[in-house]
């Protein structure tokens, strides 16, 4: 097989790895927005408000996919998931892939032979992908990056790679500071870094990212807003004030020495003006308050169009609605959520599976036909779980199906609907 090398994946990782970084900053909340006009005293620059819908789109998403295993296992991939921290290691690659449309598992042996599965993000790896298979023919990650350490202790995802892995079918080269270190037979026939893709298209075969175009552009109004309103808040809790027929007592003030202090003036609960010679007197009024509702009302409107581009509710990103009565209700609401956690489900099965098909040949060194995983099948809790109050009707609903179909209602099938 003719492959690009690691130079032209060097290239492609580079290409690609801002537009990932730029959505962990996003999810971090360490992405600031771009302030619009000039009129914003200078001051009021330093003050930058963070909106955490972002993760929050990512995580609501996240937490409903409950990775649990495989049915039809004929090559015991449970028992490598499982020898492998599966929890952990599941839910690191479905929130790293949903963070950047894709993840990486990277699978190696580890000292008794057995494979060991590592999650990489999509800003330290990339590969040439068979669009048939889903699987990489070649592939590159940066397993370790150099100095200098962030304020979290780890290098940052710019640094200078110290330890690099390039992946083809025959086998796995090992860089170390740009030069070939170590080389690692391959029996499995396939590349050990296969991906994790979120909504895969035939335009786009590495997936989209949950946090959108849409989703920054629409934080970031959102950001502007609450730092407008910061500002705002300031009139709003001192009003302005003005004074009418000062003319005659500038004088007075003057050779008095008493000058007039704006900050004395704004928080004092008791000012005095003296009248002139000819008995006229100061005029004191105020302002009308600032009112701070519209900002509130474009916050909402904003929230709720970030509510729209991600499946999620009002009530998910903070503003209070009326509560749904019943569980069927809550489900309702979250119906769009409910089939992107579907879709998501499909994807990622595929990726699952390829990961412990390939590991599965790693630990047999034996380069199995990949039709023979074909039953395998991914298993998810569902989505939504059941709750007490549905536990009657759903008995009921069991047992009338299985009156009809005797042989339908199997345990397996059972836990795959209800997760009971």
């Amino acid at each position: 097989m003719e492959y690009k090398g690691i130079e032209y994946l060097r290239r492609q990782l580079a290409a690609r790895q801002q537009r990932v970084l730029t959505r962990y900053r996003c999810y971090d909340m360490k992405r600031t927005f771009d302030a619009v006009g000039s009129i914003i005293p200078a001051q009021f620059n330093a003050m930058k408000p963070v909106l955490g819908w972002c993760e929050l789109a990512v995580d609501k998403l996240a937490d409903r996919l409950v990775f649990e295993g495989f049915s039809g296992d004929d090559f015991y991939m449970d028992e490598i998931f499982s020898m492998n921290n599966q929890d952990i290691f599941a839910d690191a690659a479905i929130k790293d892939a949903l963070i950047g449309s894709c993840s990486f598992v990277y699978i190696s042996a580890g000292e008794n032979g057995y494979p060991r599965l590592q999650c990489i993000d999509g800003a330290n790896a990339t590969g040439i992908l068979d669009p048939i298979t889903n699987l990489l023919t070649e592939g590159y990650a940066v397993l370790e990056r150099e100095e200098p350490l962030t304020a979290e202790g780890v290098p940052p995802s710019t640094a200078n790679p110290k330890t690099e892995a390039y992946f083809t079918a025959e086998a796995t080269y090992i860089y170390r500071s740009g030069k070939l270190a170590d080389t690692y037979d391959n029996p499995a026939g396939y590349a050990l870094l296969v991906p994790m893709i979120y909504k895969p298209s035939a335009k786009r075969p590495f997936g989209h990212s949950r946090i959108t175009r849409a989703c920054i552009a629409l934080m970031d109004s959102a950001a502007r807003t609450l730092w407008r309103s910061e500002i705002a808040a300031e009139f709003y809790s001192f009003p302005q004030k003005y004074v009418l027929g000062l003319q005659g007592n500038a004088k007075m003030n003057k050779d008095s020495g008493e000058a007039f202090d704006r900050w004395g003036l704004t928080i004092a609960s008791f000012i005095r003006f003296d009248s002139d010679k000819n008995g006229n007197h100061p005029v004191v009024g105020q302002f009308q308050q600032q009112s701070m509702l519209p900002y509130t009302e474009q916050l909402k409107m904003f929230a709720s169009a970030f509510a729209g581009e991600t499946s999620l509710t009002l009530d998910d990103l903070g503003f209070s609605t009326a509560n749904p009565s019943t569980a069927e209700a809550i489900k309702a609401a979250h119906e769009n959520l409910r089939l992107t956690a579907e879709a998501a489900q499909r994807s990622f099965g595929t990726g699952f599976k390829n990961a412990g098909f390939i590991a599965a040949c790693l630990r047999d060194g034996q380069a199995y036909d990949r039709y023979a995983v074909r039953n395998a099948r991914a298993e998810w809790r569902p989505i939504f779980s059941v709750e007490p109050s549905e536990l009657g009707a759903l008995g009921d609903a069991v047992g009338k199906l299985s009156q009809a179909f005797p042989d339908y209602f199997t345990e397996e099938k059972l836990h795959r609907l209800t997760g009971l």
